[in-house]
C-alpha cells in the first residue's frame, strides 16, 4: 500500500513516514500543502494522512480540492484543534476518519489501515482467496492452514495482489502502488517478486492461484 504523509512539522512527519515504512507501507512524505494537492492528483495513493493546520495551503483547503475533483482516496486528518467544530468540518468535507494531536502512533495506524478497507469493501481484515487467506491486520498470510513467511515487500505485493483478486493488474499499477518516490527499482523488479511469491504460494500446491495475464498483468484468483 502507498500513501501520502502531509505534515509541516519535519520532525513529526519523519516520525510518521518512518513508522509507515516499517509497518510496511510505501510512504511519499510531503511539508507544502501546494505539493501535496499535485502528488495526490499524479499518484494512486491508498490512503493520505493529512495535517490540517498548515500554512499557506491549508488541510481543508487540499481535502476540498480532492473531492471537488473526484478523487476518493481515504483520508486521515490530524490536526491540534480538539473542538467539535473542526472535526465536523473535516468530515463534512469528505474526510475519512479524525484523529487529534498528540496521539498513539499505533492508533494512526489502525485508522489509516481500517479506512483504507473500508474503502476497498473489504469490512473484514481477512480476505480469502480460495484456500489461501490474507489477514490484515496481522498481516500474516496462510495457505491450507499454513503460515507462509514472507518478506515485507512480499507480503505487501501478495495483499495489494488480495485486494484486487479476481482482477488483472499490471506492471504498472503494482509499481505505483508499492514502491514510493524514494525507491530505487530496476525495470524488472515486480516480474523478480511475483516469482518469489509464486515459489512460496503456489509451489507446494496443485492449483495455482497467482496467474498470468501475458500482455496485461498479473492476478491472483481461485476461478481457473
Amino acid at each position: 500500500m502507498r500513501v501520502l504523509v502531509v505534515e509541516d512539522h519535519p520532525s513529526l512527519a519523519r516520525s510518521i513516514a518512518s513508522g509507515l515504512r516499517d509497518e510496511g507501507y510505501a510512504v511519499d512524505l510531503t511539508f507544502d500543502g501546494s505539493e501535496a494537492m499535485q502528488m495526490a492528483q499524479v499518484h494512486p495513493y491508498d490512503g493520505i494522512v493529512l495535517d490540517m493546520m498548515l500554512p499557506h495551503t491549508d488541510g481543508w483547503t487540499i481535502l476540498s480540492s480532492l473531492r471537488g475533483t473526484g478523487n476518493r482516496t481515504p483520508v486521515v486528518c490530524l490536526t491540534a484543534q480538539d473542538g467539535v467544530e473542526d472535526r465536523v468540518r473535516g468530515l463534512n468535507l469528505g474526510a475519512d476518519d479524525y484523529l487529534t494531536k498528540p496521539f498513539a502512533f499505533e492508533e494512526l495506524v489502525a485508522r489509516l489501515r481500517a479506512t483504507i478497507r473500508r474503502s476497498q469493501s473489504h469490512a473484514s481484515p481477512v480476505i480469502n482467496v480460495g484456500d489461501l487467506e490474507v489477514d490484515t491486520a496481522r498481516k500474516v498470510a496462510r495457505r491450507g492452514g499454513k503460515t507462509i513467511e514472507l518478506s515485507a515487500r512480499e507480503y505487501a505485493l501478495l495483499q495489494y495482489l488480495a485486494h484486487r483478486r479476481d482482477t488483472v493488474v499490471t506492471r504498472a499499477e503494482i509499481w505505483g502502488h508499492i514502491y514510493d518516490q524514494h525507491d530505487e527499482v530496476s525495470s524488472n523488479v515486480v516480474d523478480v517478486y511475483i516469482g518469489y511469491l509464486r515459489n512460496k504460494i503456489d509451489k507446494d500446491f496443485d492449483q495455482k492461484l497467482i496467474q498470468t495475464r501475458r500482455g496485461q498483468g498479473y492476478m491472483l484468483s481461485a476461478q481457473p
